[in-house]
């Protein structure tokens, strides 16, 4: 199976510059990201960019296999993406600088067929601080997508996962604090 790995977004809410090549733990967000999904059983890492982040699209030039999509949001960034890349795919967002390549291994183990969308459980995010974009109800209890999924057909299979490293999406200054101690370990 191929990735996309998305990164083409404005990053607003974190403010400071180009979101993928924000630092965490001295590393830039996307490179994280990049080699928790290289080291997985992935074939090949396709970066979905955007006129919005001409250094991201710089930094990660002759690394993988670029697909510029319009810039238009997420929805439509992945549209332009899977007219590219063959599905089914695994999509990860650039700001999820804790994954690690055992949970994408986990998730590919876990899609069966269709579409497999990764969330944690709401309250994880609560307790741990950072914020919950996104949420929505499944099996009695609130659950906040992670950005990582598979995308294949029509049908969707939610995985609740209570990894934490799953939880920290850096979307704003507090989020990236935390990411920063977590990424750093004791």
């Amino acid at each position: 199976m191929d990735a996309v790995l998305m990164c083409g977004g404005r990053g607003t809410r974190l403010d400071r510059g180009e979101k993928p090549l924000f630092e965490i733990a001295g590393e830039p967000m996307v490179d994280r990201v990049l080699d928790a999904v290289t080291e997985s059983r992935i074939d090949t890492v396709h970066a979905v960019t955007s006129p919005h982040v001409p250094e991201t699209t710089a930094h990660l030039g002759g690394r993988v296999p670029l697909i510029e999509a319009p810039g238009d949001g997420y929805v439509e960034d992945l549209g332009a993406a899977l007219e590219t890349v063959e599905g089914p795919v695994l999509t990860v967002v650039a700001d999820l600088p804790l994954l690690a390549s055992e949970v994408v291994d986990r998730t590919l183990e876990a899609h069966e067929s269709d579409s497999l969308t990764v969330c944690v459980p709401t309250a994880l995010k609560e307790a741990l601080g950072v914020s919950a974009e996104t949420t929505r109800a499944h099996g009695g209890r609130e659950c906040s997508p992670t950005g990582l999924n598979v995308v294949g057909g029509d049908a969707e299979t939610i995985r609740v996962s209570y990894d934490a490293r799953l939880a920290v999406n850096v979307n704003h200054p507090g989020d990236a604090e935390l990411a920063e101690v977590l990424a750093r370990g004791p």
